[in-house]
């Protein structure tokens, strides 16, 4: 990837600057055991407190993956890996030693906490209040679009300079399809030339992943008319669709697109943050979900989506499929934390469950133990 290379570069660079005047080959060519340790571990230190950037400390990730990019260059130009033991993947002892102490150092991630449906439906009925502008109208539908399809928010809004280079991408208008069932009740696929009526009425929508995060393309994620006419991911889908396809032929054009007076715009990151931060803030999320606003942002969709689904009894392998997780770390968010999690739980585990350990006499002898059985007890033998 392009920004994994870019940054490898930066520290690259860093990695030469700290070697130059302690008079060391910065591929570590003939270095001594000790040269080595005492270079990467004084450069991780250095890392550590923040000196290539705004001289604040950063977190243990930080420094680990400062070290795995000047490990990778050497690699790579010389087929060794000199941050590493000999044939294996672990890092040099001293390496491996600080990065586990800076690790238990480091305060929490605070991660960003889900939002309900209740948010996104708030920002869709703003976009469609009869004042709405396009920039409304555009933050609404893609709010829903994001939430019940488990989005990434670079794959619904423009990216800026500084990603430019991420591998995800956005979805464009050629990568959605409408569905509609016939009279027998099968799906067919609508024409792209379809009506703005049948669009707008399509019983579910597809959206096609060519290149996103984590190399999934080819792939497809589905989502069915949820009964509702105004706040449903796929009449959502529809009104995007039916809105750029007036303003341009071009089926590249982004579904994040927006047009005023024949001008295009583009939906930011900054456009959804802001609005779900609002919506939150109306319904009271600090006082009557114990969520701060703080904790609200971009992220809080596609958690609050998996959330949702968890909430609704789909398994694990359902949500890690429509999230399209390849790893178990779509768990991190459903956050348990949340009272629904726990509700009855306390009332079950209450209850005087008649167990009894059958292993108990397989160990160690319990007959000195058993209590008689009351007189004129029938014990029953099946064979």
């Amino acid at each position: 990837m392009e920004e994994t290379a870019r940054k490898r570069q930066i520290h690259w660079k860093r990695w030469a600057a700290y070697v130059f005047p302690l008079g060391l080959d910065p591929y570590l060519r003939e270095t001594p055991y000790n040269h080595r340790v005492r270079a990467l571990s004084g450069f991780a230190a250095r890392v550590r407190s923040g000196a290539y950037g705004r001289n604040k400390q950063v977190r243990a990730g930080t420094v680990n993956s400062a070290i795995t990019a000047i490990g990778t260059t050497i690699a790579l130009a010389r087929g060794v890996n000199p941050t590493k033991i000999e044939h294996t993947a672990n890092f040099l002892p001293r390496l491996s030693q600080m990065f586990a102490g800076w690790k238990k150092a480091d305060p929490p991630t605070i991660k960003k906490l889900p939002v309900a449906i209740d948010v996104p439906e708030l920002v869709s009925k703003v976009g469609m209040a009869h004042n709405a502008n396009e920039l409304d109208k555009a933050i609404g539908d893609l709010v829903l679009i994001a939430f019940y399809y488990l989005l990434r928010v670079g794959e619904y809004t423009i990216k800026g300079h500084r990603n430019e280079t991420k591998q995800t991408v956005q979805f464009r208008v050629a990568d959605v399809t409408f569905f509609k069932r016939d009279p027998a009740g099968r799906l067919r696929q609508l024409s792209r030339s379809a009506s703005d009526a049948d669009i707008l009425s399509a019983d579910s929508a597809t959206l096609k992943l060519d290149n996103q995060k984590n190399g999934w393309k080819g792939v497809c994620i589905h989502q069915e008319h949820n009964g509702d006419e105004a706040h449903c991911p796929v009449r959502a889908l529809g009104r995007r669709y039916t809105h750029i396809r007036s303003n341009t032929p071009d089926s590249s054009t982004f579904l994040s697109a927006f047009f005023v007076n024949n001008a295009r715009f583009d939906v930011t990151d900054r456009d959804i943050r802001a609005s779900l931060k609002q919506a939150a803030a109306a319904l009271q999320y600090p006082a009557l979900k114990g969520i701060p606003i703080d904790r609200v942002d971009t992220h809080s969709l596609r958690s609050g989506g998996a959330n949702a689904l968890s909430l609704a009894g789909y398994s694990d392998r359902q949500i890690q499929k429509m999230g399209r997780w390849r790893s178990a770390t779509f768990k991190e968010y459903i956050r348990e934390e949340l009272a629904c999690f726990s509700e009855g739980m306390s009332k079950n585990m209450r209850r005087h469950f008649q167990f009894v350990n059958i292993s108990g006499g397989v160990y160690t002898d319990v007959t000195d133990h058993v209590l008689p059985l009351p007189y004129n007890t029938v014990v029953a033998i099946s064979g």
